[in-house]
């Protein structure tokens, strides 16, 4: 079903790592660890501020995959890993995009389920990866056939 869109990938988008995001998001997820929220403890560590915590990059924009037409209504939310060559430092700037990893399917006690693994990738100005992610989203027959229409 998605299979010719393996490869694809979306265009860059810049994305900022804001004090007060990150406050909010560590609000959210229950954990207000003071690198993550105390100006001085970022100040006093050895990043120099605070930093976001590991799942922070589910709030930022990857942009569009094109022809990737997806509907939100009935997927669901298999797996995901977040890998890091550094943490995100509050402040910085960041270059997000997402890419079409693999697709495959699977017949279970629902019908033909279909698995859609996309990596999403955040960069510094230079290029450099600082994350990556891996997700999989699970496509049941259901919304299958409502995609093939």
């Amino acid at each position: 079903m998605f299979n010719d869109q393996i490869g694809k990938q979306s265009i860059k988008v810049k994305n900022a790592v804001e004090r007060g995001a990150v406050k909010k998001f560590a609000e959210a997820i229950g954990d207000l660890h003071p690198i993550f929220v105390d100006e001085d403890t970022g100040r006093l560590s050895r990043y120099k501020n605070n930093i976001a915590p590991s799942t922070f990059p589910r709030v930022f924009d990857y942009g569009v995959i094109e022809g990737l037409n997806l509907t939100i209504e009935g997927l669901i939310h298999g797996e995901q890993t977040f890998h890091y060559k550094r943490p995100l430092v509050v402040g910085e700037e960041v270059y997000c995009y997402s890419k079409v990893k693999n697709y495959f399917e699977k017949k279970g006690n629902f019908g033909q389920m279909g698995f859609l693994v996309l990596e999403s990738l955040g960069e510094d100005q230079a290029g450099n990866v600082i994350f990556s992610s891996t997700s999989t989203i699970v496509i049941s027959e259901a919304v299958r056939k409502v995609l093939v229409k």
